[in-house]
């Protein structure tokens, strides 16, 4: 039975984690800053446990990190899916007290929760660590700085674990994901057309015309690349960047 932790697992592709890992069996910590979604993933998932985390503080993750790792005893796979979108405006725009929180949550918290992690992992048969990064730490995304810049962090923070941690048998990689369905993505096109003086639709397509297959990425279908990176399988990739954005070509 593997034993996992899900940061930022109350929705979205955090939730899709939660469940896809618990009809595997799994025993499974999530945390997130959304009470009542903790709440609820606790209701419908038997044996989930759920704590209330500000990832941008690191008091807290200090505290969640070794609560999670005594309630679950030990450790096997690690989620470091918390991340936030920040604004859409262009760099000499851009607030700094924004810039900061975007680092903290989507890069700095994703340090201490994994460095915290690692003894533990260190203990396990088949350590893992998934990352997630995004197709803007490929390409890049106009108007969208610290959210590119994190993500484009990650993928090297993730290229360093692997190196360091293989000797410990534990692997670490990154998914990339495209413009996955759900209320973030609608909120950045709306930033996106609000910025751009374009519409919703007009967005939306151009987005869409980056990519060889048409439409959005199901959040489903991460939560299982995400199953397979932690299985045996797998047990041959780390060190990886995995896309899942339906063959985009730019942002």
């Amino acid at each position: 039975m593997q034993r996992v932790l899900i940061t930022a697992g109350a929705a979205g592709i955090g939730r899709e984690f939660a469940r896809a890992f618990a009809k595997t069996g799994a025993k499974i910590f999530i945390c997130d800053i959304d009470e009542p979604g903790l709440a609820a993933m606790e209701k419908k998932i038997k044996g989930l446990i759920a704590r209330r985390c500000d990832m941008a503080k690191r008091s807290e993750i200090e505290a969640l990190v070794p609560e999670a790792i005594a309630a679950l005893g030990g450790l096997d796979v690690l989620i470091n899916n918390a991340g936030i979108a920040g604004l859409t405006l262009p760099v000499e725009q851009y607030p700094p007290d924004d810039w900061d929180k975007v680092l903290a949550v989507n890069l700095t918290a994703m340090f201490d929760v994994t460095r915290l992690a690692i003894p533990a992992l260190k203990q396990s048969k088949a350590g893992c660590i998934i990352n997630m990064s995004s197709v803007a730490g490929r390409f890049g995304f106009a108007n969208r700085s610290p959210y590119a810049a994190t993500k484009w962090g990650v993928i090297g923070f993730t290229k360093t674990l692997a190196m360091e941690l293989g000797p410990h048998g534990i692997r670490a990689n990154a998914i990339a994901p495209g413009a996955v369905a759900g209320e973030r993505i609608r909120r950045v096109f709306a930033g996106r057309a609000q910025l751009s003086g374009r519409s919703l639709e007009e967005v939306q397509k151009e987005a869409f015309a980056q990519q060889s297959i048409d439409g959005f990425i199901d959040p489903k279908d991460i939560a299982q690349l995400a199953v397979f990176l932690a299985s045996d399988a797998a047990k041959s990739i780390s060190g990886q960047v995995l896309p899942i954005d339906n063959d985009r070509h730019r942002a």
